[in-house]
């Protein structure tokens, strides 16, 4: 029999580590082509790590909960074959998710570990080019480290000497999770404290760090209380809803908008458009195709912020934020979204939807976003100021579209009328969108939707 090594694939651009948090399988079970053989989880998303060929799983490389880096060998599983070990490059050469390791015929092989560099950096998608370059492991102030990494930091009170001195067995010196696990374990073991603790001198609270939650311990709870613990996600979007409102002076614009010609449109075609396309068509995508033309006149709302420098983001990328069953918030990515048509965005907003409820989507679906839409008047609320997903500098809302009496303008005179009303609330970033720059946009997103052409077809 031939023993193949299963490696944790590339998970994204930027993702290089991943949890294991449940192995569907057992030594001694079968594996079917493709089947799903363990979970894992990154700081972005869940998924699946299928096998790419068919056996018994023989031995498996990583416990639940440890992490294993992009391209390490998680499992060993016996296939057919002579009696040698196969790299996983060798059963499938065209598998474009796999790192290749390298193969070698003792059963005992060596994993090539190939890493790719953490480009994540709060605040900004990619590290500059000058930096980019460094070969050296770079520390202290420009040493920079993973958002996962700076959360243990952070929770574990570890000081920025203290976290600095910790030495990186990633490329470039780079300090992973587990670089700072196994930092902690030993620094408890051996009875050691943070390198410099913060000198108490009033009874006064400090006020908390950058980036870390403002949450204290109550202490007490009533009979009947109930406490849960946040699922590892909920932790994720507590984390980053604290540093986004750390990070960016929040400012927040509100338009109404009259959406009767849109209304009517949709109604006039959703029948048709499902027998042609076999899927419904929302108003979710109207609302993405407005917001991407109006991107396309305010190029400066479609921005991030690198300490001084304004990065100007070429491609428009928008995230739609959807609520999942357990009740926690993901945000898949439309990416390009200017260069779709209204069928192509109908398309990937029902594939996204779909996957996101499924558990199905993969890493790099919620990544490269470039502007964030939510639709809250899917769950009945008219507006809301939305919390901006970091690194963008913007976040629009809709709210529900209700019937209204209105005003109308016609050559004989005003009118009241019954007209399909609705609010789009923006909150932006305003140390990069001024008011008068993030009104006019949401004017602008506005005004499309409100000139909707009743005759047009798709």
């Amino acid at each position: 029999m031939a023993l193949y090594n299963l490696t944790l694939p590339k998970m994204g651009e930027s993702v290089s580590e991943a949890t294991v948090t449940k192995w569907l399988k057992e030594p001694g079970d079968r594996i079917s082509e493709d089947e799903a053989v363990v979970e894992v989880a990154t700081d972005k998303v869940d998924s699946d790590v299928p096998s790419p060929v068919s056996g018994i799983l023989k031995e498996k490389k990583i416990s639940d909960g440890e992490i294993a880096q992009v391209g390490q060998i998680i499992a060993i599983i016996e296939i057919e074959g002579e009696e040698t070990t196969v790299a996983s490059t060798e059963v499938n050469e065209v598998e474009a998710n796999m790192i290749n390791p390298t193969p070698v015929k003792d059963e005992k092989i060596i994993a090539q570990e190939i890493q790719l560099p953490d480009l994540e950096i709060p605040g900004v998608d990619q590290l500059p080019a000058s930096l980019a370059a460094h070969k050296e492991p770079i520390h202290n102030s420009i040493r920079f480290y993973s958002p996962l990494v700076r959360n243990i930091a952070q929770e574990e009170g570890l000081s920025q000497q203290e976290l600095d001195s910790i030495p990186g067995t990633a490329s470039d010196g780079r300090v992973t999770k587990q670089d700072v696990l196994n930092y902690l374990q030993k620094r408890k073991q051996t009875g050691q404290t943070s390198a410099n603790p913060a000198p108490v001198s009033t009874p006064v609270q400090a006020a908390p760090a950058p980036g870390q939650s403002a949450t204290k311990a109550i202490g007490v709870t009533a009979a009947g209380d109930e406490i849960i613990e946040m699922d590892r996600m909920r932790k994720l979007i507590a984390d980053h809803m604290v540093k986004s409102v750390q990070t960016s002076p929040h400012v927040c614009s509100f338009v109404e908008a009259d959406v009767t010609n849109m209304v009517n449109w949709r109604n006039k075609i959703k029948d048709s458009y499902k027998k042609r396309e076999g899927e419904n068509i929302t108003f979710t995508p109207l609302f993405i195709e407005a917001i991407s033309k109006a991107l396309k006149d305010f190029p400066m709302v479609n921005v991030s912020i690198d300490g001084t420098n304004i990065i100007k983001r070429k491609n428009i990328n928008i995230g739609m934020a959807a609520a999942l069953p357990t009740g926690n918030l993901i945000v898949p990515v439309i990416k390009n979204a200017d260069q779709l048509s209204l069928v192509g965005l109908s398309k990937s907003v029902n594939d996204l939807a779909v996957r996101s409820r499924a558990n199905k989507l993969k890493p790099d679906d919620t990544q490269g976003g470039t502007f964030t839409f939510t639709n809250i008047g899917a769950f009945g609320n008219i507006m809301g100021t939305p919390i901006i997903n970091q690194p963008q500098a913007a976040i629009l809302a809709v709210g529900t579209i209700t019937k209204k009496p209105a005003v109308i303008e016609t050559e004989f005179g005003d009118m009241i009328g019954i007209r399909h009303i609705m609010y789009l609330s923006m909150s932006y970033d305003h140390r990069v969108i001024d008011g008068a720059l993030g009104g006019t946009f949401l004017k602008r997103v506005a005004d499309y939707l409100e000139q909707w052409d009743t005759n047009r077809v798709i």
